[in-house]
């Protein structure tokens, strides 16, 4: 069988991008197995599409091959990437844009640690994908080539053909850094970096760096234009309509609402300012 291939991109579903990107894709290997991780990423932000792949990543087998196309330096001197990288035990392939979405991907990935800035230590090999034989076209479109460049290329990837016979190895990658919150004995100041459908804030604090800290339970978190006290387990542990804070699925600190729309009750955006204010340990 082959390996999935994910496709995370911002074209969104109103128009024939996405289904004409897969229709190149199935034009190289019928038999492939396309997952849509998300199309709905923010026009343009590289780093939200990388944040929302990350949490995918870890859950997908060996061999995986990882379609990521937000694109905003189409057609210009960007290079087009595929890359080989571990995270733990498995191997992943990227394919998309250098733009510093790979950067973001798998820095601090080999552990499985949250977003950091420091190495990339999963990173084994970056090819560019120079050679057209294993494009659409050998004129791709300068403003589609998630079509014409990147889907047909993920698809060769799939289907067998080694990373090394589609490119020439590069040694170096637009580099990118994650936003890391600060930390001291007084508490912890993030940022929220993803709202997701349902109005839940995700901010950049992991919970590794809250969870063992006895002083969460008493903090005092400053947030849009609330003050939340205590971090919880689940949605329902405050009334329906109130918001909180807890850990999320990825692990990360979330502002949410009982049955609610953080975003909108708290008037929180992406990029506000998160502060978390430890009390006396309990």
């Amino acid at each position: 069988m082959l390996p999935a291939v994910t496709l995370t991109t911002d074209f969104g579903l109103r128009d024939a991008y996405v289904a004409a990107m897969k229709g190149a894709m199935l034009s190289v290997e019928p038999s492939l197995r396309l997952v849509d991780v998300s199309h709905e990423v923010a026009p343009h932000d590289v780093m939200e599409a990388a944040f929302l792949l990350r949490q995918v990543v870890p859950h997908y087998p060996d061999g995986t091959v990882h379609l990521a196309v937000v694109d905003p330096g189409v057609g210009t001197d960007r290079r087009a990437v595929a890359a080989r990288f571990r995270v733990g035990d498995t191997t992943h392939v990227f394919v998309g844009p250098d733009n510093g979405m790979l950067a973001l991907l798998t820095d601090g990935m080999s552990s499985n640690d949250a977003p950091a800035a420091g190495g990339l230590s999963g990173l084994e090999c970056v090819v560019e994908l120079d050679r057209p034989e294993f494009w659409r076209t050998p004129r791709p479109s300068s403003t589609f080539h998630a079509r014409d460049l990147f889907g047909p290329a993920a698809a060769h990837i799939a289907a067998g053909r080694r990373l090394e016979e589609l490119g020439s190895p590069i040694d170096e990658i637009q580099r990118l850094l994650w936003a890391i919150p600060l930390a001291d004995d007084e508490g912890v100041r993030g940022w929220v970096v993803h709202i997701d459908r349902f109005g839940n804030c995700v901010t950049n604090i992991p919970g590794h760096l809250i969870q063992d800290d006895p002083r969460v339970h008493t903090a005092k978190c400053y947030v849009g234009g609330a003050v939340l006290r205590g971090i919880h387990r689940t949605y329902a542990d405050v009334a329906a309509g109130e918001p909180l804070l807890l850990l999320g699925s990825a692990d990360f600190l979330e502002v949410g609402v009982n049955g609610g729309n953080a975003s909108s009750l708290l008037t929180i955006r992406k990029g506000s300012a998160v502060d978390l204010v430890y009390g006396e340990a309990p």
